[in-house]
């Protein structure tokens, strides 16, 4: 809001009068809608068709002009500038503008009044297309240049990052969707410009310590944060953590709380993990009386949060564990240890994807089938994504597996295993046609044959 506000403040009294134009499916919306507003301007927002009810209502609420179509945010802003075209209305600019990011600096201004410098550090801003750390950045260097200043970006949506290591703008192919508010390809020409100026440093943190400072923040505020809203604080913990921090102030700026209610399920499940908190491992272990118990007192007295087993050997049996733990680092290593002086197999697979999201929820065991290939995808969620998905595929090749999960959030992950008779020019490669498939779909994929977890639980 502080940067729509100023930006739409500047504005020329004839651009007031013909009224003003965004295109956004967020808080950058309910700002633009609420500035307006305040300043009884004529405002319309575009936003795609099937953006969440609850989030254009609340811009129609505030008193804007809702304009939906589109079936993605591409189409939308297509039409957005059309429409700025036909009428003759000003484009609001969610962050590469300099008012914007005047806009936004002012946070700094409101922080250094409240709390003395000398108190300060460490300033942690999340970052999507830059206009917020810009903004923050300018004000804090400039007034009080000892204070760093922290930029944090998700693993998988880390133009910023990239940018400043190349040192010139770069443009990322695709970009992860859990933390919607900050998922940009490229980041703003001037953003960039002032970023290079004033970021001491990136901090690249998981949707799992997303999750987990969601959770931190709704435990001591019991306010709930949106993904986007709280990469500063998990990045604010990440950092302290790594860099051995002690008796230093730092700052995280929390910047949206837009959550969609059904998208608590997927927090919650990952907090834990985030936290590092949880440990989730894959133990082969005879398969003979007593087994089961041995394996249990070695994790005992640490609380068991999920344990699975299917026959499937005669001689060894594969086990699918989480357990609570308070030194994720030094206890699981010390675990293993013991556990391969017993002649069991574990394999640590807290940080493997396949597991969290697909391979504890699937039934039906292990498969034998020939010649199978198993790929995990991710696209867009948005109604009608999976049948479109379902329609790209090939039905000459048998689908061996198929698992979806409707996680309540911006983001379908999808399961897919498939025979493809064809043999590959090397045993970790896929075979050519599918490859050739793979691009001619055009979603992103991530090749999970030889993870472990579906070796071990569905092979």
């Amino acid at each position: 809001i502080r940067g729509a506000h100023n930006k739409i403040s500047h504005l020329t009294q004839e651009e007031k009068q013909r009224g003003i134009i965004a295109c956004s499916a967020g808080n950058h919306a309910q700002g633009v809608a609420m500035s307006a507003k305040h300043l009884g301007i004529k405002a319309t927002i575009v936003m795609p068709v099937l953006t969440p009810a609850i989030k254009w209502q609340n811009v129609k609420r505030l008193g804007a002009e809702v304009v939906l179509f589109g079936s993605g945010f591409d189409e939308a802003k297509t039409e957005c500038s059309r429409l700025e075209k036909l009428h003759g209305l000003t484009n609001i600019p969610p962050f590469d503008d300099p008012h914007v990011i005047a806009g936004q600096g002012t946070i700094a201004m409101e922080l250094l009044r409240q709390k003395r410098s000398s108190d300060i550090d460490v300033v942690f801003v999340a970052v999507g297309g830059g206009g917020l750390i810009a903004g923050i950045g300018a004000y804090i260097k400039r007034v009080y240049p000892g204070i760093k200043i922290i930029a944090v970006e998700t693993t998988d949506s880390c133009a910023m990052a990239q940018s400043l290591q190349a040192q010139k703008r770069v443009a990322l192919p695709e970009v992860g969707l859990f933390a919607d508010g900050t998922a940009v390809c490229v980041v703003g020409k001037e953003c960039f410009r002032v970023a290079q100026k004033v970021v001491d440093d990136v901090v690249l943190v998981t949707n799992d310590e997303v999750c987990a400072a969601i959770k931190d923040v709704f435990e001591d505020t019991r306010s709930v944060l949106e993904p986007s809203g709280a990469l500063a604080t998990a990045g604010l913990k990440k950092y302290a953590r790594t860099h051995g921090l002690n008796g230093q102030t730092l700052v995280a700026v929390t910047s949206g709380a837009n959550m969609n209610f059904d998208r608590l399920r997927f927090v919650a499940e990952r907090a834990a993990l985030g936290e590092a908190k949880e440990a989730l491992l894959s133990v082969v272990i005879p398969e003979q009386p007593g087994s089961f118990l041995k394996l249990h007192d070695i994790v005992y007295p640490r609380s068991i949060t999920e344990f699975t087993y299917r026959y499937g050997h005669s001689e060894r049996a594969h086990i699918f564990m989480s357990f609570e733990v308070k030194d994720r680092e030094r206890e699981v290593p010390d675990i293993m240890t013991q556990l391969r002086a017993l002649e069991m197999e574990p394999v640590d697979l807290t940080d493997n994807e396949l597991a969290k999201s697909h391979a504890r929820y699937i039934v039906g065991g292990r498969s034998s089938v020939p010649n199978e290939y198993l790929l995990r995808f991710e696209f867009p969620e948005r109604h009608g994504a999976l049948k479109k998905f379902l329609g790209g595929l090939r039905f000459d090749w048998n689908i061996s597996l198929f698992q979806y999960r409707n996680f309540g959030q911006d983001v379908a992950k999808v399961l897919v295993g498939v025979q493809v008779s064809e043999t590959p020019e090397h045993p970790d490669e896929l075979p050519a046609s599918l490859l050739k498939f793979l691009v001619e779909l055009d979603y992103r994929y991530v090749n999970e044959t030889n993870n472990p977890v579906f070796q071990q639980f569905m092979r």
